[in-house]
């Protein structure tokens, strides 16, 4: 498992789509393997070690048109 550390202004967000490329279904599992990483806000502390599970696949879901 790879490791992620927090830079200044960062959130699990970002880590993730700087990391993976993309956050979704992604960032569900960082924080899966991060007991107490929601606790710590929406900013995470600068220095924060953030543990990367590795990364599955991306899950693309049909984009529904409302309109034509």
């Amino acid at each position: 498992m790879e490791e992620a550390i927090a830079r200044q202004g960062d959130t699990v967000d970002l880590i993730c789509h700087r990391h993976y490329g993309y956050t979704a279904g992604i960032t569900e599992a960082v924080y899966r393997a991060n007991r107490g990483l929601a606790e710590l806000g929406p900013i995470l502390p600068v220095g924060t070690r953030v543990k990367l599970p590795r990364r599955t696949e991306k899950k693309i879901r049909p984009t529904v048109k409302l309109w034509d």
